[in-house]
Parts: C-alpha cells; structure tokens; sequence
C-alpha cells in the first residue's frame, strides 16, 4: 500500500502545482507596491505564527504519553486546552478589542512561549497550566490576527476585494506549506537528531520570539472601540446585541462553529478510522498529504475569489454539500466492504477510499478558511470584530469538550454521520445567508425604479 500513499501525494502535488502555474490575468487581481508590501509582512508573521503551532501538536500526546500519563488523564488535559479557550477567549477578543490589536498578538506570543515552556516539566498542575495557557493563545491565534488585518487593510485604503489574496495567501501558506514543513522539521529533530519530545516546542517558541519581534518593530496599532466608558460587559452585551440583531451575522457563526466542531472532530477520529485493527499507517505522511490537499483547496478559493461570480456566499453551499458527502464515505465502506478483522498489516481497501474521501475533506477545508474570512471581513462590525470571532468559538469549543469526553461512547460511524449531518446544516444556513445578502440589493433596485421615473412602465 505504500505506493498509494505515494500516488496520493504526488496527483495531490501535480494538481497544486498544475494550479498555481496556469492562473491567468482572470485569476489574479492587480494590485499597488505598497499592498504587496503590507501583504508580505502579514503572511511573514502569520507563517511564523503558524509554525509555532503546527510544530506542536503532533508531539502533544506523545510528550504526555512520555511522561506517564494514560489516555484519561490526557483526555483531561485535551479539555482544559479548549475549556479555556471557551471561557477566556470572550475576554481576551474583548480587550483585543479595547487596548489593541497589535498587543493582543503580542500576548499571543507571550502566552504561546510560556505554554511551550511547560512541557519541560512532567508534573500535572505544571501541564495543566500550559494547556489554559495554550487555550488562550488559540483564542488569540483565530481572531485578533485577522481583526488586525481587516482593520489595517482598510486604514490603509487599500481595496476591499485585495483581502481576499491575503487570507488565500495565508491559509496556502501557514495551513499548507507551513505545516508541511513543520512537521517534517520536528520529524527531524525529535527523530533524526534524537533531541527528544521537547524539541519542537523549543523549536515553535524560537518560531513565535521571531514573529513578535517583526509585530513590534513593523506592526502599528489599530482598534475596534477604544472609548474608555466601556466595560467589558458593556462589550460582552455590544456584541451579542450585534448577534442578534442580524441575522447574517448570527448565520455566519452558526455556519464557523458547524464547520469547524466538524472539522476538530474529523482531527480526532481519522487515525481510528483508516487502522481500526491496529493497520500500520505512515501517520506523518498521511497528515502531511492532508496539509496537501488543503493547499489545494486554498489554491482553488483564491481563483474564486479573485472573480466577480461565483460569490463566495454561492460557492460555499457546495463546498459544504461536498464535504458532507466526504464524511460519509466511513459508513458507505462499511455497508459495502465487509470489514477485515485481521490485525497489524497494512490499509485495507475500505482505508484507502476512506483516505480519498478525507483528502476531499480536507480540500474542503482548504476553501473554507479564506471564504469564511471573506464573509466575516464583510458582515462583522469592526468595533467588536474580536469580540464576535470568539463569541462565534464558544459553542465550537463545548462540542469539541462534548466529544472528548464521549469519544469511546459511540462507535466511529456514528460521530462521522454527526459531522455529515451537521455540516449538510451548514449548506442549508449558508443558502439562507446567501438570500438574506441579497435582499438589499433587491430592495435597492426597486427604489431606483421609484425614483426614476424613466424605469417605470407607461400608464395608458
């Protein structure tokens, strides 16, 4: 079976490759020097920035694992991380909000660097604290970098349609490429070079030290509502006001938690699922053709994005169709395939269309994180853009803490049909979203037409 993998990879590869060299003038949006400027230092950062991130998590468990610790005791450390990204994240998108952007990404830093730090310790307390720790830097990771940008771009009045190259940009790079990279590199450390389990957390936190010292000497601040007559809970009640007083962006957040509890659910159940006798699979290159297949999909959502038609709301319907289908293919294997009981091997023929099926996925996924970006660049105010992202975060994280807890409680197929079904939710809010977006213009026409009289029709 090793020659599948490798032919996965390589179409894989021949596709991005073929993709990336045939944009056309159609494909590409013209731009200034100095977008191209503020564009290369963002993804610079970002890049760091997710490779300080990608480096740690295959070691996570293994390092725990090291340490003595059993599955449940992990399990508990897995949930502190995304508990306190559930209680915290709120409070940190607040005053990211309030006291800067720029400083929220600083504390990202900080915070990521002393989680990193906590690793060389084997007490529980001690790694429990860098799991909050690490929660806190997640939050921090998935809103005020993008709330930077947006607000940065438009300060600098640039386009509003340039956007859409950067966050394409920097989910090829710093979700693809990146991660690639990073996982071959703390390969060779904790591999090749035997430095041990550690390793690539020192590694991530040299990563992270760099991009903090780019952010001070060439970041400038900008924020959302610096007024000094709010509160925190005044922000809180901002913010869910702004939530439920539109739908679109109520919608949007119904649609990011659907997409992403199915995504981090995916993360967790795919190992089971192409060795459920104990198969031997190259975890590290599979992931690394999963990173592939995202690059892929980021590869195809900047060509869309850079047209006029199809919209991003348009498109994304049947992303989120195509992904439901793909999550799917774990039970269609099973009613179709009898399943091999035989231990140890290699993947069976069902794990290698599971495989497919999950390189479809993670395309998927590829698409979906410049588009979502797009679509909270247009619908989230910018006065509590943070605040809004990690507001969007909270039920994400308690179906992921819901699931961690229960994973062994249900078998495989049904947690995959729960993602497939949630996630043919997600198509059926983002039509909604879609005709919600274009009321406005409809009713705009329709008052064009009153006020031109030319546009009406003659009464005889």
């Amino acid at each position: 079976m090793e020659v599948f993998f490798y032919l996965v990879f390589g179409a894989l590869s021949a596709v991005v490759a073929a993709l990336e060299l045939s944009k056309n003038n159609k494909d590409r949006i013209n731009t200034t020097s100095a977008f191209s400027s503020f564009k290369n230092n963002y993804l610079l950062v970002y890049s760091l920035m997710m490779a300080g991130d990608w480096l740690q998590g295959p070691y996570v468990y293994y390092l725990y694992s090291q340490y003595g610790y059993g599955k449940g005791d992990i399990g508990q450390l897995f949930i502190a991380g995304f508990g306190s990204s559930m209680l915290f994240g709120t409070i940190v998108g607040s005053l990211a909000d309030k006291q800067g952007r720029k400083r929220a990404c600083v504390t990202y830093c900080i915070t990521y660097i002393l989680s990193c730090i906590t690793k060389h310790s084997p007490h529980y307390k001690v790694l429990m604290l860098g799991r909050v720790l690490g929660g806190i830097a997640t939050s921090l990771l998935f809103s005020a970098f993008e709330s930077w940008l947006v607000a940065e771009h438009n300060k600098r009045g640039f386009d509003q349609q340039w956007l859409s190259i950067t966050f394409s940009k920097a989910i090829f790079l710093g979700n693809g490429l990146v991660a690639i990279l990073s996982g071959l590199f703390g390969n060779i450390l904790v591999d090749t070079l035997s430095l041990g389990p550690v390793a690539p957390f020192d590694a991530a936190s040299c990563f992270l030290a760099i991009g903090m010292a780019i952010i001070l000497s060439s970041w400038t601040e900008n924020y959302g509502d610096p007024s000094e007559n709010k509160d925190l809970l005044t922000q809180f009640k901002g913010a869910a006001a702004a939530i439920a007083s539109d739908e679109k962006i109520a919608l949007l957040g119904a649609i990011q938690s659907l997409f992403e509890g199915s995504m981090y659910t995916f993360v967790f159940l795919w190992t089971p699922a192409l060795s459920p006798n104990g198969e031997d699979i190259p975890h590290g290159f599979i992931f690394a053709t999963f990173m592939l297949a995202s690059m892929l999909g980021s590869s195809l959502a900047s060509r869309l994005m850079a047209r006029t038609s199809p919209r991003v709301e348009s498109y994304m319907q049947i992303v989120f169709v195509i992904s439901a289908a793909a999550l799917l293919l774990p039970i269609l294997t099973t009613m179709v395939v009898t399943p091999s009981k035989a231990t140890g091997g290699g993947m069976s023929f069902s794990g290698c269309l599971q495989l497919l099926g999950f390189c479809t996925f993670e395309s998927c996924v590829g698409i979906f994180w410049p588009s979502i970006m797009k679509m909270r660049s247009q619908y989230i105010p910018e006065e509590a853009r943070s605040t809004i992202m990690n507001f969007f975060r909270i039920p994400l994280n308690i179906f992921v803490c819901v699931v961690l807890y229960n994973v062994d409680a249900f078998p495989i197929t049904v947690m995959f049909g729960m993602c497939s079904i949630f996630l043919f939710v997600a198509s059926l809010l983002q039509r909604r979203l879609l005709i919600i977006a274009d009321k406005p213009k409809t009713e705009d026409r329709e008052l064009a037409k009153e006020r031109d009289p030319e546009t009406e029709p003659l009464n005889i």
